[in-house]
């Protein structure tokens, strides 16, 4: 997925096209060789924001990317520009993997190649998407939703949650994280997290969780209940339980979790430890315990995550 073509009409709005631009322009890690080439794709100089760009091709050039990135447009009543349509449509006959950002689902929407699948949007905008495309499955309550060749974000930083998913797809979890501090954010938010949550991440060093996370971090090859984690935040387990769904949208049993199944992504990408190591070093015990874990939430054993890595 080498080739990334970024569609640029009038009425998009500029922070999700800039933020794709930033994302996908350059490596910022310095770890990925070859990196993406990106593409401007427009009808010509066309309105951003408050932005005059000039697109690199024409919108024809959709058909020859491995990728096509669809930005939000400021108005979901515009009618979206036919030439746009027909190269989203010409994309998607080609086999390029489409990603809509916010509400850049309503392009993919209207140019059909949503239809019998799951899709999200900003929350504000779901249930006009699914009231004007019944055949999408739109799921107002999740970041962003992956159908392999098609992807669709919620608002302004869950488009940020997806481009890094895309890395994290392309190149793994170690040049995803790499990327995600270079950009100062979070490296990873699962993409069925709650959309609409107040506090994302602990924002302030007064925060219940600001010590008690990285804490965690550093311990994650030990075995470690919810009770250990309430005990070192001096808090019950039912203050614990709703500090974490009001600061990450997960419990944490459920972070817990995803923190020990990246762990093991980052050393089976880096290292030749056996997987019963790596099963210890993540703190899942044994390697029975963390293929099964790995296998319900990755999709593939450890040991094909590995092989399709070490080949990449």
């Amino acid at each position: 997925m080498a080739t990334i073509a970024l569609a640029a009409t009038d009425g998009m709005l500029h922070f999700e096209f800039a933020m794709a631009c930033e994302v996908f322009a350059r490596d910022p890690s310095g770890l990925a060789d070859p990196w993406y080439d990106l593409v401007v794709c427009g009808p010509g100089p066309v309105a951003i924001g408050r932005f005059r760009v000039e697109p690199d091709d024409g919108l024809d050039w959709l058909a020859h990317a491995d990728t096509v990135i669809v930005p939000a447009v400021a108005d979901i009543d515009a009618d979206v520009p036919p030439e746009l349509l027909d190269a989203v449509r010409a994309a998607h006959q080609a086999g390029a993997r489409l990603v809509s950002l916010c509400t850049g689902a309503f392009v993919l929407a209207a140019a059909g190649v949503l239809d019998g699948l799951r899709a999200t949007t900003h929350w504000a905008h779901t249930e006009e998407l699914a009231a004007r495309h019944p055949r999408v499955r739109v799921d107002p309550d999740v970041l962003y939703v992956d159908n392999g060749t098609v992807l669709a974000s919620a608002g302004k930083a869950a488009a940020v949650d997806l481009c890094l998913h895309l890395i994290r797809r392309d190149h793994g979890s170690t040049v995803a994280n790499a990327v995600a501090r270079r950009l100062v954010v979070p490296p990873h938010r699962a993409g069925g997290q709650a959309q609409f949550v107040t506090t994302p991440v602990p924002a302030r060093d007064d925060h219940p969780l600001a010590d008690l996370l990285p804490w965690v971090m550093a311990r994650l090859n030990r075995p470690l209940t919810v009770e250990d984690l309430a005990r070192q935040a001096n808090m019950s387990s039912r203050n614990l339980a709703r500090h974490f769904v009001a600061a990450t949208g997960t419990t944490p049993l459920q972070w817990l979790s995803t923190q020990r199944i990246r762990r093991a992504q980052e050393l089976l990408e880096n290292t030749d430890r056996s997987i019963d190591a790596i099963a210890r070093a993540a703190g899942m015990g044994t390697a029975t315990t963390l293929r099964r874990h790995f296998n319900r939430t990755v999709g593939v054993p450890p040991e094909t995550y590995r092989r399709t890595f070490r080949s990449a």
